[in-house]
């Protein structure tokens, strides 16, 4: 099978028991909050009133595996939004921007002429282990009841608190500077921004996000995932269905 016939063969979904308890890996768009994706699933099972959530946000501007959890399942959200988490992603060297990735405009630029590739793996190196980072202002950590980015937007400053992350793998897979491209595995609560911002800073310069995909969380795989509109559309087609046939 060739790569585009794999790409647009019909995927092929399990007989769901939503009300009992589903786990659905989902591939999250490209600008949808994960937020957005709860809501489409939840949208697509009315008029079942069933409890819908996400074990581990996604930025808008990531792409990537989301776990969605349904009925019973809810109760281990917390379980699995604790796994190790895997991305890969594209981060812009010699510049920087307030949010730490491209929701933002870039507010300042450097001079990359001197870097070699030497510095940048070397530069790998203070970011694994156990680290602390901040969150960045642009984010959905509340501070008093509030998110970060709500603060941000209006122009407001809060003191960020460090957080205590581990890193087990930060792997440099591409350098074509201004472009680098990454691997990290790492645990639940690490920000990849902050990361890649601070990564900039050790070169003595500035970096941030330009592409993020989570390809792992836990045991499960992206590879796996379903994409929303597929399973949204199967989930509607089942509905419009006379009963005798549901099960067919």
């Amino acid at each position: 099978m060739t790569d585009h016939e794999e790409s647009t063969k019909t995927p092929e979904f399990p007989e769901f028991n939503f009300a009992e308890g589903e786990l659905l890996l989902i591939n999250k768009p490209y600008k949808w909050t994960s937020f957005d994706v709860v809501g489409k699933i939840r949208n697509s099972l009315k008029p079942l009133k069933l409890k819908v959530g996400h074990a581990g946000t996604l930025d808008p501007l990531a792409t990537g595996l989301l776990i969605i959890c349904t009925g019973k399942l809810t109760k281990k959200i917390d379980t699995f939004q604790a796994e190790e988490k895997e991305y890969t992603g594209t981060m812009i060297l010699g510049a920087t921007t307030p949010s730490f990735d491209m929701e933002t405009v870039v507010d300042e630029e450097f001079s990359i002429q001197d870097i070699s590739d030497e510095a940048i793996y070397e530069a790998v190196k203070p970011f694994t282990g156990n680290i602390q980072q901040y969150p960045p202002a642009h984010s959905a950590v509340k501070v008093n009841g509030e998110r970060l980015y709500v603060k941000a937007r209006r122009g407001e400053e809060t003191e960020l608190r460090l957080r205590d992350v581990t890193v087990s793998a930060f792997e440099i897979t591409r350098i074509a500077l201004p472009e680098i491209d990454f691997r990290i595995v790492c645990s639940k609560g690490t920000y990849i921004r902050s990361l890649v911002s601070d990564f900039g800073k050790q070169l003595n310069n500035g970096a941030y996000l330009s592409k993020l995909t989570r390809t792992r969380s836990g045991n499960f795989l992206l590879k796996n995932a379903f994409e929303v509109s597929d399973l949204v559309g199967h989930l509607r087609s089942k509905k419009e269905l006379p009963p005798h046939q549901d099960n067919n």
